[in-house]
Parts: C-alpha cells; structure tokens; sequence
C-alpha cells in the first residue's frame, strides 16, 4: 500500500512531463550561466538545485519511461482523489516549463535584466518545494496520509493552541504501546469533549513515538459512519507490514465492534493500533480511561481561554466557573471564549442563569450540554442573531467540512445579510466563542469577497447543543426542523411528519402522537441515509424559506412535497459520498415562485438539464464539485428562457469542466460569473461578450486556460476581473482599455504573462487597484501608477490537504 501511494505521487508528475522539462532547464541552465557575469550567481544556485533533484527525477523516468502504471485495485488514482495537488504540480511543472525560456533569456544582455534575476529567485523557490515533495517525508508523511484520510486530515494537523492535563495520560500510553509487547491496542475511553482526540494527536506527535514509527503513522477518524473506501486502504496497509506501523482510530461509535475486531486479531507484532471512543469495548485490547482535568489544569486552561493574562478577576468567580465545568476541557474553553474581555458584572450574572438551567433529555451528555449551554446563554440580546447562526449550523451531518458559501445563502434570506462579508463576520464571531472551527484552506491577503476557500467544521458535542436548542420551544413554534429521514436519529430529534393540513406526528417512545397544529418553520434540514420515510410524503410547511437536503447515497431526489413551499427563498443540496450523484424531481420545483438561490455540491448537472424547467425568479446558482460536462448543450429550452432573471453563477471546482457552454453566454442579465479552480477549463467562449450587464468576472486558479477571448472587451460594465493563478495566460486582450468600467484587476500568480498591451497605459486614469507578484510589479509600473499596484502574498498552510475527493 506504501509504495503504491508514492508511485501515485510519482506518476503525477510524470504525466505532467516533470522529467522532460527539468532535463530541459538543466541543460540550459549549464550552456548559460558562464555567459553573462550579472546571472553567474543565481544561475550557478539553480544548477546546485537541479544536481541536488536530478537523482530523485531519474527515479521517476526509470518508473514511466516505457508505459504508464495501471491503476493499482482498491486504490484510487491520486490526481482523480485530490484536484489541489494536482494543480500545485501543474504549477510547479509549468513554471520550470517556461523556466528554459527564462535561463535561455539571461544569455542576453537586455533592458529586462533585472526583471529576469527576480524571476530567476522564483525559480528557484519552485525547486525548494519540488525538492521537499520528492523527498521522502514529503510522499509519505503528506500525500501518502491524504488517500487514508484525504477528507479529515486537516482536522488532525495540528494541535489545540494550548494542552493541559496531557503529559501523565500521554506517558501512560507510552508506556503500554511501546514497551509493553504484550499490548497490540488500546482503547483510550473518554466523555465527550475530554481531549481524547487532542491526546491521540499528541501522541502522533511524539518525538519517541515518531522515531520508533518512522512515516508509518496512520491517524483515521471513524465516528459514526466509517468510509469504505478508507476501510479498504486500511486493510491492505495492515496485511503483514515490512516495518513498525501505527494505527490510530478516531472517534469510534458502538456500531463499528465489527471493525475493532477484524484489526484487533490480526495481532500483528510490529502493528499498534490506539483507538479513542465514548464506549467501553469490552474484550477488545487494554482499556485506558481518561479523566477530567484537575484543578490546577482546569484553572490554567480557564485563564488561558478567557485570555485573562495577568489579570486578576474575583477568585471566587474563577472557583465557580470552575464548578459549573467539571473539568471538562471542551466545557472550559467554550465558557472561557465566552466570558473574554467581560467585567465582573457579567460573570456573575452568566453564573446566576448557568445555574438556572434546565437538564437535556439524555443523562449521559447532560452536565457537558448543561456546561456547554452557559456559552449560548452568554451571547447577550445585541449578539441574537449569533444565536440563531449557531443552532443553524446544525443543518449539516456531523463531522463533516461544511462550505461558507452555503451559510452565505442560508442567511441572506433568513436574516437579510445582503452583503457575504456579514455572514463570514458572523462566522469569525462564531469560532472566537469556541462555537465552531472556520478553516480557510488558503490564505491570500489579497483577495475580493468570494469565501469559496472558507469552510466551517462543529464539534458534535456543540451540534447536540444546537439540536437541543432548537427544541426548547414547542414544535409548532420552532424556527427550524432538524431531521434525518432512515434509521439514523440525530441526538433528541423526533421523527416527525406533517400533512397538507397541518396535523403533527412525533414519533416518541414507540409510538406516535398526533396533534393538529400549524408549524412556522422557515428553516428545515433533512438529512437522508437513502432509507425514505413514508410519513414525509405529505409535508407542507407554510412559512418555509430555506430547504436543506443532505444526501449520503446515490440516485437521489427533490422530495415531492418539496412543491408545496410556496415561499421557499433557497434550496442547498450536498452530496456527501465520493462522486456527483443524480438528482431527479428537479421539475417540482417549477411552481415555486419566490426561489431565488440554488446552491448544488457533487450533483450530476445532467440529471437537471436533461428535463429543463423555468425557473423564473431565480437569481443565483452556484455549482460546486459538479458534473457538468455538456449539462447546458442542447437542453428541453434554452437557459435564457428557463432562467431569464438569473445574476449570479458561481461554477467551482468542477473537474470536467473543459469549456465553457456558450448557451451560458445568453443570460443577458447576469452580472456576476464566477468560474474558480476548474483546472481543465481551456477555452471562454467568443460568445461572452453578450454579457453586456456583467460586472464581476473571476476566473481564478483555472490553470489550462490559455487566453481570453476578443469579445470580453465588449464587457464594458465589468469592474472586477480576477484571474489570480491563471498561470497559462499569456497576454491580455489588445484593446482591453475599451473596458471603460474595469476598476480592479488580479493578475496574481501568473506566472506567463510577460507582456502587456500597450492600451494598458489607457486605464491607468481609471484603474484603482491592479494586483500582482513581487516580480511582476516592474512590468505594471511600466504602464499603471505605482501607488495602485498591490502585490499579492499567499501564506503557506495545509488546510488545503482537506480537500474532498472529486
């Protein structure tokens, strides 16, 4: 199984002719940095560069240069799993691609010499990363991680921003996974929200751990449903491993003794496996009970959540908070977030209401939930609407990595939030209270307000919290329904169904009670394990706004009911399994008369368009790793006519997207278009300078498109063109100064765009921000004011390894 994920890393770059142009670089780099003293330096560091990698890409020549490798069974390719290494190797074989070019250029004594030494350091920095990747650590411990858990990895990479209470457990696990042969697992057995994942990590993280495991560390989270596909790697990793390997199990639930028993007998003598759950499992390895944290701990853990520092509040007070916690580390950080930068006032009176509160139904979970509670109770009347934001964000399965972008939509019908920019606000408000995790899986600082790289995650224990708040108030009364249609309750959520005249089933203890009432929800999540219930045939909910449909199967539908929603606003569906899947009764939704946004992720687009209907008020669709191919081609009725009002298209990160559909280019009315990392994306049609009302044009990180098509000088409403890592882009349309609205340009990260048009020098008067690299600002200055070139600066991370496959 190891070797076969590094050869998937190998066979990336080997598909995009790595070998063919770093042979090429090599050899110029050698005819040329003896010609022109002012190069000599840089030019004698990139050859020690490339004699340093030439061994490693020898490698991978001798592996592919007589035929590719098959895919190897039961382990998906690579670059068909994860489109964001595929783009970073795309990038780095591009620029050496065009870095011959480069070095060829340096033989010359021209007026852009200096331009070119600045290009020459970007180089070499692309060699640094290729160097890191190629090296060991780099396909092991990165890539090799992602096929085993690509969707979860970033949760585990690193740790809370302070431990406490961890060094005794971790010594305890030491000491039984590694000096005690006699121990292949153990069972780590904690409450909800005691640290037992940060412990395991911890432990990963080990220096003596990491010395006796090498890169054969394995950190795979389970929870309730356990992935199949991520089952099948771990079995054949398993079978009989050269060297010591270490399996840890996040989070697993009672269902999966099946799944401890088939490792746990394999008993292999260089195999440990740590497993981390709420349940006891008996028989299965040595159990390891954590505990809460002790008083000194708990304390430390307070101050440093409400970032007390060296103030001093009431010790008394700290004492209470304290209590009220029980050393529950998930409890304490949460209140702690929530009580930051309060006065002592407000400590005592969130303590009086904490105390006042009322205990959950299950006695398991009820002093976490009951602790976890003060932090909602805390958010005062002005912070209202981060109450309602919070409970909604339980509209999602647990455990997964939820898109801003479907908040975005959510909330801009349900509370007016206009503007993206207030729900993402929201959201940053949500995390400082330790109410959720908000990954940004890149971090550019220059960059409009499209939060495409913004994604939410929610602790489960905080998800029960919202369920149960979200049913407090009697259900004719709530705000928002949280359901999940099958066998697979969420915590405290009845099963219900409601008929077109309003009578209420609850389905309680093994039976049902009815009641005829009317229900007000404007919010209602329905998440579907495949096993469709026959009590919600007839739902009819006559306030409803916002309709959200999870889906984990394939073959799915627009639940029929779905019709009688007469002021349904917006309609999110996300597909959670591993391929786009079908969507069929798309055409019920023809009588809805006020639905104005669609949001679609891992959906067929066909399934759609096949049988096209109008949707006359929509505004707003946004696709989402999508099918789409020819979706738009030769549909039932043109677009235009199916959609004539619509003003805003988002198209992401769909992969086999190759070129833009010119039917598109008839909704005229369309002000927005946003088409981000669909890296097969080669050609715009001529077609869209028909879009005479658009204003924003973004086409970032669409790496194989090569130009823009003349006509987009037509676009002469357009003040926002983004074409950040476009890197295969050449050169700018001639006359592009006929965009007479063209405000703000983003030409960051490419890499190709040497030249510029001399026109540029006309929007010089209107341009007020042109974003580019270090080493292109000279070029623009040429033409643009020096005062309104930005550059833009990418911060590093990993938050992009959690990727989901495409």
């Amino acid at each position: 199984m190891e070797q076969g994920l590094k050869i998937q890393v190998e066979e990336l770059f080997a598909e995009a002719d790595l070998v063919k142009w770093f042979t090429t670089l090599r050899k110029a780099v050698k005819d040329v940095k003896d010609k022109n003293t002012m190069f000599r330096e840089p030019l004698e560091n990139l050859d020690s560069k490339l004699e340093e990698l030439n061994p490693l890409i020898e490698n991978i020549e001798n592996k592919y240069s007589t035929k590719k490798k098959k895919k190897e069974k039961g382990v998906p390719k690579l670059k068909d799993e994860l489109d964001q290494p595929k783009w970073e190797v795309g990038k780095m074989v591009k620029q050496i691609e065009n870095g011959n070019e480069l070095v060829r250029k340096c033989s010359k004594r021209t007026p852009w010499n200096v331009f070119h030494a600045l290009q020459l350091g970007d180089l070499k920095k692309c060699l640094n990363r290729l160097l890191s990747i190629l090296k060991e650590e780099g396909i092991r411990n990165v890539f090799g991680k992602m096929v085993v858990s690509r969707e979860n990895l970033g949760s585990f990479t690193t740790l809370a921003d302070v431990t406490v209470g961890l060094d005794e457990p971790l010594r305890d696990l030491k000491n039984m996974l590694l000096r005690d042969n006699n121990v292949s697992m153990v069972v780590l057995n904690g409450f909800g929200g005691y640290g037992k994942t940060t412990l395991a990590i911890k432990f990963c993280e080990d220096k003596e751990v990491k010395a006796i495991f090498n890169k054969n560390i394995f950190l795979v989270p389970i929870s309730k449903e356990p992935k199949l596909e991520v089952i099948q790697a771990l079995r054949q990793r398993m079978a009989g491993p050269d060297d010591p390997l270490l399996l840890v199990l996040d989070d697993v639930w009672s269902n999966s003794e099946s799944l401890l028993r088939e490792f746990y007998d394999l008993k292999l003598k260089k195999c440990k496996i740590l497993v981390t759950s709420r349940i006891k499992f008996r028989g299965f390895g040595t159990p390891y009970n954590l505990k809460p944290l002790n008083h000194k701990d708990s304390m430390t853990l307070l101050r440093h959540s409400a970032s007390l520092g060296d103030i001093s509040p009431d010790q008394d007070l700290l004492e209470e908070v304290l209590e009220h916690c029980k050393g529950l580390p998930l409890a304490i950080s949460v209140i702690g977030k929530s009580l930051r930068g309060k006065d002592t006032e407000f400590w005592r009176s969130s303590l009086a209401d904490w105390f006042k509160g009322s205990i959950p139904d299950s006695e398991s979970d009820a002093e976490l939930l009951l602790s976890l509670q003060s932090s909602i109770d805390a958010l005062g009347d002005n912070e209202a609407i981060i109450r309602e934001c919070f409970m909604d964000l339980a509209s999602f399965p647990e455990g997964q990595r939820i898109s801003a972008a479907a908040f975005i939509d959510m909330w801009a019908e349900l509370y007016n939030l206009d503007e993206d920019s207030l729900s993402i606000t929201i959201l940053h408000k949500l995390a400082s209270r330790g109410l959720a995790n908000l990954v940004i899986t890149r971090n550019i600082e220059i960059l409009d307000d499209y939060y495409i790289e913004h994604f939410v995650r929610q602790h489960d224990r905080l998800r029960d919290l919202a369920i149960y708040n979200a049913k407090l108030d009697p259900i004719e009364y709530r705000k928002r329904l949280i359901v999940v249609s099958g066998d697979n309750q969420p915590i405290n959520a009845s099963r219900l169904s409601i008929s077109s005249g309003g009578l209420i089933s609850l389905f309680r203890k093994g039976k049902y009670v009815q009641k005829s009432q009317p229900i007000n929800a404007r919010l209602l999540s329905i998440s579907s394990d495949g096993k469709s219930s026959k009590q919600w045939t007839s739902v009819h909910l006559p306030q409803l706004e916002v309709l959200v449909l999870n889906f984990t199967t394939e073959n799915n539908a627009v639940p029929e009911f779905a019709q009688k929603f007469d002021k349904l606003k917006a309609l999110i569906v996300t597909n959670y399994g591993s391929l786009p899947t079908e969507l069929s009764n798309f055409h019920l939704l023809k009588s809805l008369s006020n639905l104005k946004r669609i949001r679609l992720e891992r959906i067929s687009i066909h399934s759609i368009t096949k049988n096209f209907v109008p949707l006359k008020s929509l505004k707003k669709i946004s696709l989402y790793m999508c099918n789409i191919g020819q979706a738009f081609c030769n549909c039932s009725i043109k677009i235009s006519d199916a959609w004539p009002g619509l003003k805003e298209m988002n198209i992401d990160y769909c992969h086999d997207l190759r070129e833009l559909p010119a039917e598109l280019c008839d909704l005229v009315h369309m002000e927005i278009l946003s088409i981000t990392n669909c890296h097969k994306l080669s050609a715009l049609p001529e077609e869209i300078g028909k879009l005479k009302n658009l204003e924003v044009l973004r086409l970032r990180s669409c790496t194989d498109l090569e130009r823009l098509p003349v006509s987009i000088e037509r676009l002469t409403k357009l003040y926002r063109l983004d074409m950040y890592n476009c890197f295969t882009i050449k050169e700018l349309p001639k006359d592009i100064d006929k965009m007479s609205s063209l405000r703000m340009i983003n030409v960051g990260q490419c890499l190709r765009l040497d030249e510029l048009p001399v026109s540029v020098s006309v929007l010089d008067v209107q341009l007020e921000k042109v974003i580019c690299d270090e080493e292109k600002k000279d070029l623009w200055e040429l033409f643009i004011a020096r005062e309104k070139i930005k550059v833009a600066k990418e911060q590093p991370n990993l938050n992009w390894l959690e990727m989901p496959p495409l």
